[in-house]
């Protein structure tokens, strides 16, 4: 893990309250062990702008393909689960958390998931258009079913970085 990322996980987890009682119940891994660190979108100017919508507080969803999840290398998110978000460059920008994850298929994810991811005119049009695509350049151009499961996680921030120090 990086210095950059390290000093933001120790930051971010005191001012986000992460470790609400540390010397009574004595040290755990969610105090001491960063969570994973990841990006929004496939490319630096994907992650650049989708983190400026979740800054901006207009991006409190995402959502992926369980079939992403198949290789074992990324574990699907619950309910709790905290992550780093960085930005294009792969600095640490936010510290999120996870509030509720459900699969459904793809032609069930509403108009409601699709404004909370912020993206576009905040339609489900839009989110169904733009996610078909992705889906099918993530899958390695499999195609994307109107039954294919996908992972509706929504989130909050608990802490940004001040980037006026960057």
């Amino acid at each position: 893990m990086s210095d950059e990322i390290q000093s933001f996980w120790d930051d971010a987890r005191l001012r986000a309250k992460v470790n609400r009682v540390p010397g009574y119940l004595g040290v755990n891994a969610r105090e001491t062990l960063a969570p994973p660190v990841w990006s929004f979108g496939a490319s630096p100017e994907e992650a650049d702008e989708l983190l400026a919508l979740v800054l901006a507080g207009t991006k409190t969803a995402t959502s992926s393909a369980l079939r992403d999840y198949s290789d074992g290398d990324d574990v699907v998110p619950t309910d709790g689960d905290l992550s780093i978000i960085t930005d294009g460059a792969g600095h640490p920008r936010a510290l999120i958390q996870t509030t509720q994850v459900r699969t459904v298929p793809f032609a069930e994810v509403g108009a409601a998931h699709a404004e909370a991811e912020g993206e576009g005119d905040l339609s489900l049009e839009h989110w169904r258009e733009v996610h078909r695509a992705f889906f099918e350049k993530s899958g390695g151009g499999a195609p994307v079913t109107d039954d294919m499961p996908v992972v509706l996680e929504e989130f909050i921030v608990l802490h940004a970085a001040d980037t006026a120090d960057s």
